[in-house]
């Protein structure tokens, strides 16, 4: 039976390939006339009917193509592009109407069709969805646009530029004292961080406080946990009747910190999740925990103004300080390694974590594919952890006031404390 089923695919497959020609130009041209269902028979330019045998042409000018001659493809293709343009000509002249963009359907139309015979029918009918997708929803498409700001914008094409453009052109291999140094993997990573970053940016953007405070925590502090802390601490200075609710924003954001190192570790070296995960879940539970508590216990007030947006979301010198500072530590790492020893590196991670920990904990677990240690490792990825969320409880109290700097200080105290131990112990 599946002989005989695979016979008939081969002798049919381009009638089934014209079928699916026909099928995909179907589904634009569903969306299409439904755009304009409620014009009478004849003022419609093309709907169903139509898009679906520019689909069906298209795949029938590849058939010709193979067995007739090499010109009809263009021919047709051509031909479909002009009967568009008339179309569109006559509709300009009565309705003042200067949008392209069921031209330019018809014009994808006819290349899905012959991209279905030609290459592939399931990439076909996929970017023939997705044609439709774009179509029919033009009102949120427009929407997103005017409420995307200038900076908004340009931080996007800054992340295209550093991940599509720069990334590809490095070299990747080793290089520097020890071959610690790959252009690629580093900008990678850059590029990794500055993604998370972009993603926590705009979920605060879009979002806002209308979730609440925890919400807003979570996602600042994908974007960047010290911000937030001095914006709550300001705040706490002012408000110190909404200490309990700014110092649970602080623990959620600083422990936001913690899922992003697990996931930096999966990407770059999953050998290593199964010793890093037990003491980075214990911090962050030890700071989630007592949050969710000291939320609950105020949660009657909790209007507090959410963190301000107007940097931008990607700043590209700051991107390439990152990189620097990334290249320093891997190369601080390798001599005080070969110096002192694992004590080198706790010294390094203690040392860094004071100002950043996404560059030590990306150069700690990149450093352990290339012959350190596993626990050397985690035990450094904890220590700069710990000293970097030591830092933040200094902040609350020193910017903010005494009792904010208790309740965070209190549960950071302890997720350090836990975290070393369970390190220690592994």
């Amino acid at each position: 039976m599946d002989d005989v089923f695979s016979q008939f695919l081969a002798s049919n497959q381009t009638a089934l390939h014209l079928a699916v020609a026909l099928l995909l130009g179907a589904i634009i041209g569903l969306e299409r006339g439904w755009d304009s269902r409620e014009r009478k028979a004849g003022e419609r330019i093309a709907g169903i009917r139509t898009f679906a045998l520019v689909g069906l042409l298209g795949g029938i000018s590849v058939v010709l193509t193979r067995e007739v001659t090499e010109w009809a493809f263009p021919v047709l293709l051509l031909s479909v592009v002009a009967m568009a343009i008339v179309g569109y000509s006559e509709r300009l002249a009565q309705i003042r109407n200067f949008s392209i963009t069921s031209m330019v359907g018809m014009v994808l139309t006819f290349c899905f069709g012959a991209l279905a015979v030609a290459v592939d029918p399931v990439i076909a009918i996929a970017a023939s969805v997705v044609t439709a997708l774009i179509l029919d929803n033009k009102e949120e498409v427009h929407r997103l646009v005017n409420a995307l700001k200038a900076h908004e914008l340009d931080a996007g094409l800054k992340l295209l530029l550093i991940s599509v453009v720069m990334l590809p052109l490095l070299p990747s291999e080793k290089m520097g004292p020890g071959g610690v140094l790959n252009p690629r993997e580093i900008w990678w990573m850059v590029v990794m961080i500055a993604s998370i970053s972009f993603v926590g940016y705009f979920a605060i953007r879009v979002v806002g406080t209308r979730k609440g405070i925890l919400f807003t925590s979570l996602f600042a502090g994908l974007s960047s946990s010290t911000a937030l802390t001095l914006h709550f601490s300001r705040q706490a200075a002012k408000n110190p009747q909404l200490n309990a609710q700014f110092a649970t924003g602080i623990l959620i954001a600083c422990g936001t910190m913690f899922p992003r190192i697990l996931v930096y570790c999966a990407v770059i070296n999953r050998d290593l999740l199964p010793s890093l995960a037990w003491p980075i879940l214990v911090m962050a539970v030890l700071l989630y925990v007592p949050a969710l508590v000291i939320w609950h216990r105020n949660q009657h007030q909790v209007q507090v103004s959410q963190p301000p947006l107007n940097q931008n979301p990607l700043d590209l010198p700051s991107a390439l300080v990152f990189g620097a500072l990334l290249t320093g530590i891997l190369l601080l790492a390798e001599f005080l390694g070969n110096w002192l020893g694992d004590a080198g590196i706790y010294m390094l991670a203690a040392i860094s974590g004071v100002a950043d920990v996404d560059a030590i904990t990306l150069s700690l677990t990149r450093m352990s594919n290339d012959g350190l240690a596993m626990d050397a490792a985690v035990l450094g990825i904890v220590i700069a952890a710990a000293t970097n969320n030591l830092v933040k409880s200094g902040l609350a109290a020193v910017v903010g006031n005494r009792q904010t700097g208790l309740l965070v200080g209190g549960p950071m105290a302890l997720s350090l404390a836990a975290g070393l131990l369970v390190a220690w112990l592994q």
